[in-house]
């Protein structure tokens, strides 16, 4: 790793990557248009690193230098590592970035719905879920509870905002993921669809006969998922519930649904 890089100047030209974060609309532009994405915290920036994809910088404060020195001069060590104190960083980002480590690494192409799915057993397949938050936790408990991979339809939120990669602590750069037109995507492919739903006329999720190649489907938070996916799903699957409940959040639900159809 060559020598970091100490900046002392928040409108030094080098941090342009990591302005005004807290600026969702702006970094969605941004980022869309350069073809890159944020990756914040220490231990997101490690994955990052291990996850082999390519790193445009990294900006830490002294502190965290020093915790991920050696894990930068080992996996990155052709990338420029920007060093600046606390006061310096949360005048580029805009907030108070408390653990104090960032990295800005390129998008990669999406990848073809048939290679995400390939040698595939287990898969989530996601309807209009446009909270980032919920999103990371889903990834974060899809990689805990061995799905193979994410699949998303045009609504549901970016996995590479900031904020969902770092609430999945990185998993979004481990777990294949990619984009879908509907659900026959899917159907083609040989899964059987389960569509997770509070309906009370589905089946309880501890007697669902899950098949070798099970793509579980949810939907939006509050509206769940369209008639039109829950007409085309094989089966209909319900997380019973005690009563004066009417739903779980889908971050939640996911991760009950990944653990009762593991093998």
């Amino acid at each position: 790793m060559s020598s970091p890089l100490v900046i002392d100047d928040p409108t030094d030209p080098r941090l342009r990557d990591y302005v005004d974060l807290a600026d969702p609309d702006l970094r969605r532009r941004v980022e869309a248009e350069q073809g890159f994405f944020i990756a914040e915290s220490p231990l997101v920036v490690r994955r990052l690193v291990e996850s082999g994809r390519t790193i445009r910088s990294v900006l830490v404060t002294p502190a965290q230098y020093d915790v991920l020195s050696d894990d930068l001069a080992q996996g990155a060590p052709d990338v420029p590592v920007y060093v600046a104190a606390d006061a310096v960083l949360r005048r580029v980002v805009g907030f108070n970035l408390h653990r104090g480590a960032v990295a800005a690494a390129d998008r990669w192409p999406m990848p073809a719905v048939e290679s995400v799915l390939r040698g595939a057993r287990r898969v989530a397949v996601l309807e209009r879920v446009n909270d980032h938050e919920n999103l990371g936790v889903l990834f974060r408990s899809a990689a805990a509870l061995g799905v193979d991979a994410v699949l998303l339809d045009a609504e549901s939120s970016d996995p590479l905002y900031r904020r969902c990669v770092r609430v999945s602590i990185g998993h979004v750069l481990r777990i294949p993921w990619t984009r879908i037109v509907s659900v026959d995507d899917v159907r083609r492919a040989g899964f059987t669809t389960y569509a997770l739903t509070p309906a009370a006329d589905a089946t309880p999720i501890a007697e669902v006969d899950w098949r070798t190649r099970s793509a579980l489907l949810f939907g939006a938070e509050g509206p769940g998922l369209s008639d039109a996916w829950l007409r085309a799903a094989d089966a209909r699957v319900r997380i019973p519930m005690t009563p004066g409940s009417d739903s779980l959040n889908v971050a939640t639900a996911a991760a009950v649904a990944f653990y009762a159809a593991s093998p």
